[in-house]
């Protein structure tokens, strides 16, 4: 259920008359409910202009049907049609899921639309004195009927459309022609780990299609056609990265690099299976791993506490993770037709999921900043280290990619501070809560920089979903926005292409109250970017790359 309270109507309604005085001084009503009485054969189509009533009593009326227009009062929790001459019930209905009670005692009623089942909210359904068919009866009377028989409706329920319509890729430049430049798709998904998908949460969804036997079908199928060079997933589960991905990709070429949350280390080998974390996969034939790393962060926040309690009470607490692989361009990738560079090439890949909930801003933007002041170190390790191992290599600069679930909107200051290199010391995300002394270990000038109040990171990045291009990522009922990104190296690289949003009138044309759904195995969106990757020029000093790294003489 969502998280809040609805209490039951109140059958003592209580009317205040407004006087003719009242009237005269210019006091408005405001009134959302509404009961309408005395024998009532039918009901006239302005009613459904009312569209701010949230309870409408048309009982004890004769009313023999309902039409399909009541669903244009989305704002219903109460509905009583009780005690009219009801023999059927439009499919519409299902459509009102804002709806807690219904009330449909004493009609007609021998057959119940399986629509019904697609209220989710629904606490209280009434339907005494029907002449329904035994096994309706049967389920509703049992302990948690209404529940029960809403459940039975909705896995009954036939599912239309019979197909999602395409997403649409959407160019943005063409290649760059003139120099030697290196192109390859990321995707970025979450892919919903089955032990969050409950009914609980998505009472929406039918229980077959949550059932991660049906659903891993989908996810793969989205990852496969996909196709992308490097796929960064979140919401794995330990035993399905081995038994389904891993071994699924690596049939189609790839190779993986995959870690649990830190409970992981804590809980027994049985529960470990079940305990999901984040997963990088490359073709191996456009890449070769170089190093690949883990990212624990209540490590980090222990290690860089300094003491705040804030830290260690509302950071160290929360198990998050991220995943970074270096990889190295295969040559071949360069555009066919130039020679290609002499130098390696190296890009860090990186892959995050961030806390979840809205209440701890202050966790999340600290997450962030945490992956890149140790991103910056395994960027800074891995110039020297294979540098020394290749020196022809000018590694002044490694580019990123940063896939991640950030759990947070874009106008939030993880946001501001991965797109804009910083955010200030005292941002509201930070709840006001005593940071300050832990803050500057990750800003890039280090404790002892001049910090000029912002806390500042190294890369220079650019998110690829730039300019409002997917209007949400995840869709469920209670929640829609863009909380999944790709960022990259902007001096780096370039954006060529990136797949769509799936076509917003179409979940609404087709009444799609959140994901996941029959068609749609997870609750968030795929995204899929095409990357072009110039090789620096070389040159001593370049500091115009991803990252800047001190030059050692």
């Amino acid at each position: 259920m969502p998280k809040e309270k609805y209490d039951p109507s109140d059958s003592r309604r209580c009317y205040t008359v407004m006087s003719s005085e009242e009237a005269a001084s210019g006091k408005k009503s405001h009134w959302t409910e509404l009961e309408i009485s005395g024998r009532v054969r039918t009901l006239s189509s302005s009613l459904w202009t009312l569209t701010h009533l949230t309870a409408l009593y048309i009982n004890d009326n004769c009313l023999t049907r309902i039409p399909p227009d009541i669903a244009k009062l989305p704002n219903l929790v109460y509905l009583n049609l009780s005690s009219n001459k009801l023999r059927s019930l439009p499919a519409e209905l299902g459509n009102m899921v804002s709806l807690r009670e219904l009330l449909l005692n004493n009609n007609l009623l021998r057959v119940l639309p399986y629509e019904l089942g697609r209220l989710f909210r629904l606490q209280t359904l009434g339907l005494k004195g029907n002449p329904l068919s035994q096994d309706i009866l049967n389920l509703y009377q049992e302990p948690d009927g209404t529940r029960k028989l809403l459940n039975y409706m909705l896995d009954n329920l036939a599912v239309h459309p019979e197909q999602l319509p395409q997403r649409p890729w959407i160019t943005l430049k063409e290649r760059d022609q003139m120099i030697p430049s290196a192109v390859f798709t990321v995707m970025c998904y979450n892919v919903l780990c089955d032990k969050y998908a409950t009914r609980q949460l998505y009472g929406y969804c039918p229980s077959w299609a949550l059932n991660w036997e049906y659903r891993k079908k989908g996810i793969m199928e989205e990852i496969t056609s996909c196709d992308a060079d490097i796929i960064s997933l979140q919401e794995v589960e330990t035993e399905q990265y081995y038994t389904l991905f891993l071994e699924t990709l690596k049939e189609r070429g790839y190779d993986g690099y995959f870690c649990p949350k830190s409970r992981a280390k804590l809980v027994s080998e049985q529960e470990r299976k079940h305990v999901d974390g984040c997963a990088v996969f490359f073709k191996t034939e456009k890449f070769t791993l170089v190093q690949k790393h883990t990212v624990e962060f209540n490590q980090v926040a222990m290690a860089n506490s300094e003491g705040s309690e804030v830290m260690l009470n509302r950071v160290m607490t929360k198990d998050n993770i991220g995943v970074a692989v270096l990889l190295e361009v295969n040559k071949d990738l360069f555009s066919s037709g130039m020679k290609p560079p002499q130098d390696r090439q190296f890009i860090l890949v990186a892959n995050a999921h961030m806390h979840w909930d809205p209440e701890f801003s202050d966790v999340k933007l600290i997450q962030t900043m945490m992956f890149l002041s140790e991103l910056k170190s395994i960027a800074e390790q891995a110039s020297g280290s294979v540098t020394r191992s290749s020196p022809t290599s000018d590694l002044s600069s490694i580019p990123i990619v940063l896939c991640a679930d950030l759990n947070s909107l874009p106008d939030s200051g993880v946001v501001e501070y991965l797109s804009n290199g910083g955010v200030a010391e005292n941002h509201k995300d930070f709840k006001e809560l005593r940071y300050n002394e832990c803050l500057t270990n990750f800003s890039c000038n280090g404790k002892n920089g001049n910090s000029d109040g912002s806390i500042t990171h190294s890369f220079q990045l650019k998110s690829a979903y730039d300019n409002n291009l997917m209007p949400y990522t995840n869709y469920t009922y209670d929640f829609k926005g863009v909380i999944d990104y790709i960022f990259f190296s902007k001096t780096h690289m370039s954006v060529l292409g990136l797949l769509g949003p799936l076509d917003s009138q179409w979940l609404v044309d087709n009444n799609i109250t959140g994901c996941p759904h029959p068609h749609i195995p997870s609750d968030h969106f795929s995204l899929l970017a095409q990357l072009e990757l110039h090789h620096p020029l070389p040159h001593p000093l370049n500091p115009l790359n991803g990252l800047h790294l001190p030059v050692h003489r």
